[in-house]
């Protein structure tokens, strides 16, 4: 009798502990009598998965912003809850949104990048996120603002006059997103790496575009998935970059290469605070990311600019008659300059229309610090937190008809602060913003100065994987100008 009375004292006592940590959970995270937060409203989803499948799923069938939009008029407007790629997530959405998180970057918040990206970029996983954006964000600003910048405004208008002589003129079609890939990806190799040789720029290409495709989604690692081959491509691309840093170092060292003339260089001279340089393996994946983001944005927006131009003439005419009133000012062979980067002011507006209908990147996560209250509920330390483009893009009290594309939003002072999302915002944004209006604005005017554009689907759509592309590349006919 004293041995079931034992047991029964055990699973009273159990049972009681259970129901007490259950009712300080719901207290301090459902709302209960202390009147703590509950927190925000949602679902999670299937186990494991969540809502994953879903939330991917949106992007692949060509309308990414549902999946947000959908949960906004079925939970809240300003924050919900769910389960993305493995994690508990809350979503932020509006303007208010964006301004809490980019406010309170390494301090309530700091970004997070999802299992799939930590495995293709290894080196990744060494330093926290905030300690890696402090690092970085040290050594890129002598190269990407503005001022540094103007000195490669020529070797930008080179390459492009190569690129559109040898893989536009004299065709009839052609695909623009592979094209457009091959423009971009040149001007990285080129800027970043000096690396400048088409043969040897080409080796990169169907490396780079099975990691981009694999880089973001779910974590399965077997041989037929995007995932698996986005690993294969990375360690490749390492090895071959890890060979440009030897050489490097040895040019360095011989005098055959100067230490400011791109970021490699300025990788392999420049210590941390306490003299410790970086190694070649993590040289080469900071490298790879800056790759990855210096192109793969860009090609897909060079890309939607095409398509809108080809199916709005009046939108190409204004882009043309800008572009042309700058090329007639050139003496022959002269390269494009500050100046005139500067004058394409219609131009930029129109980028940055496409840009607000399809920004590159649908938004970003970050992982919270520290348990806090937004909006009313309560996030709890350790939660995903995305942020969403969509939510204040194509929302119509902010962009009236959000569908259209109409370059006049950009006049004066534009978009209202936290609305006009493309390259994020507060500490985390992309240090790349300026020298990705550089390379767009030379793709748009050497594309106006030479053809006007035919869709050949017209009714071509837009899927996100993870950028937005058109789902058969965005195949064109090319009427070239009359001389």
């Amino acid at each position: 009798m004293d041995f079931i009375s034992a047991i029964f004292f055990t699973l009273t006592t159990l049972l009681v502990s259970l129901s007490l940590h259950f009712l300080f959970y719901m207290t301090k995270y459902t709302g209960g009598s202390g009147g703590a937060a509950p927190l925000p409203p949602g679902k999670t989803g299937w186990p494991v998965i969540g809502e994953s499948l879903e939330f991917l799923s949106t992007g692949w069938k060509g309308h990414p912003e549902k999946f947000v939009f959908d949960r906004m008029a079925k939970y809240s407007s300003k924050v919900f809850r769910t389960h993305l790629l493995g994690e508990k997530a809350a979503v932020f959405c509006g303007a208010n949104g964006n301004k809490f998180l980019f406010s309170n970057e390494n301090k309530l918040v700091q970004s997070w990048w999802p299992v799939s990206v930590n495995k293709v970029f290894p080196s990744s996983t060494q330093t926290s996120s905030k300690e890696e954006a402090i690092r970085m964000r040290k050594m890129l600003p002598n190269f990407l603002k503005p001022e540094a910048l103007r000195r490669y405004i020529g070797t930008m208008d080179r390459i492009a006059q190569r690129h559109f002589t040898e893989q536009w003129e004299n065709k009839k079609e052609i695909i623009v997103f592979d094209l457009a890939k091959s423009y971009t990806f040149w001007l990285a190799c080129r800027v970043f790496l000096s690396v400048e040789d088409p043969k040897h720029v080409a080796r990169f290409a169907d490396p780079f575009n099975a990691l981009a495709s694999g880089l973001i989604g779910i974590p399965v690692d077997l041989p037929w998935t995007p995932f698996n081959r986005a690993i294969k491509a990375s360690k490749y691309i390492r090895k071959e970059l890890v060979l440009i840093i030897k050489r490097r170092k040895i040019e360095l060292a011989e005098g055959e290469a100067l230490p400011s003339q791109d970021i490699l260089s300025h990788m392999l001279v420049t210590g941390d605070e306490d003299g410790k340089f970086m190694d070649e393996m993590e040289i080469a994946d900071k490298i790879l990311g800056l790759l990855v983001g210096g192109h793969d944005t860009a090609s897909s927006t060079c890309t939607l600019i095409v398509k809108y131009l080809a199916e709005l003439p009046e939108i190409y005419d204004g882009v043309y008659n800008e572009q042309m009133e700058i090329a007639k000012r050139k003496t022959p062979g002269e390269l494009l300059n500050w100046d005139d980067i500067q004058k394409m002011k219609y131009s930029w507006n129109v980028a940055c229309e496409v840009l607000r209908l399809s920004p590159p990147l649908q938004g970003a996560f970050r992982e919270a610090l520290a348990d806090f209250v937004y909006n009313g509920f309560s996030i709890p330390k350790g939660w995903k937190i995305y942020w969403s483009a969509s939510s204040t893009h194509r929302n119509p009290e902010i962009f009236p008809e959000p569908e259209k594309l109409d370059p006049s939003r950009f006049e004066g002072t534009g978009p209202a602060p936290y609305t006009f999302v493309p390259f994020g915002g507060g500490p985390r944004m992309c240090p790349g913003k300026e020298y990705a209006r550089l390379e767009i604005l030379v793709f748009m005017h050497h594309l106006v100065k030479r053809f006007r554009c035919e869709k050949i689907i017209p009714d071509e759509k837009i899927v996100v994987n993870p950028m937005p592309i058109p789902a058969k590349g965005l195949p064109v006919r090319l009427y070239p100008h009359k001389a």
